[in-house]
């Protein structure tokens, strides 16, 4: 008898979600999706996972803060999270509220599932002795700032000198999924 492994899929992206949810039941897992934090806590109520995949954007909202509510309700569950532009600050931001691991997209259910059992780091990962370009430092520079102002755009242009609209283009030509 196999035992079912319970996991929530916090995705806003419905054919990303059908595809993820499809893969992971074939795997054994009794998925259940939420499109959003609201959502997400209404199927809190009725019962913890085992597991968690968030995507950290949302729609217009951060999934960090579904990683803080799951973190909360259940210290012991594995979340990984999942974006689409992968940033040192959101990363860090993550791993504090408690997310197991953080994966770029695109990524599959396997790399997914074998975030799920990396208990431990690997003092042994290789070092990359590449330089960040000027564009890379100064997007992480951006999302770190929006990170702190919660996305609110006004409030980052706002700290970060520039005009809100600049910031817009900026956000708009390196979307963060």
């Amino acid at each position: 008898m196999t035992e079912t492994r319970d996991l929530i899929l916090v995705e806003d992206d419905d054919s990303f979600a059908r595809t993820l949810r499809r893969s992971f039941e074939r795997r054994g897992y009794a998925v259940r999706v939420a499109p959003s934090q609201e959502a997400l806590e209404a199927l809190l109520e009725t019962g913890l996972p085992d597991y968690a995949v968030v995507d950290l954007k949302l729609g217009g909202a951060s999934g960090l803060a579904c990683v803080a509510l799951l973190h909360a309700r259940a210290p012991a569950m594995r979340i990984v999270v999942l974006t689409g532009f992968a940033s040192i600050a959101t990363a860090v931001e993550a791993i504090k509220l408690g997310a197991s691991y953080y994966l770029a997209k695109p990524s599959n259910t396997d790399d997914i599932e074998a975030a799920f059992h990396r208990a431990e780091g690997n003092p042994d990962a290789p070092l990359d002795g590449r330089q960040s370009s000027i564009k890379t430092l100064e997007w992480e520079h951006i999302h770190q700032t929006l990170v702190e102002t919660d996305f609110n755009i006004s409030e980052a242009a706002r700290r970060l000198g520039m005009h809100r609209r600049t910031l817009a283009r900026k956000l708009e030509k390196r979307p963060m999924r």
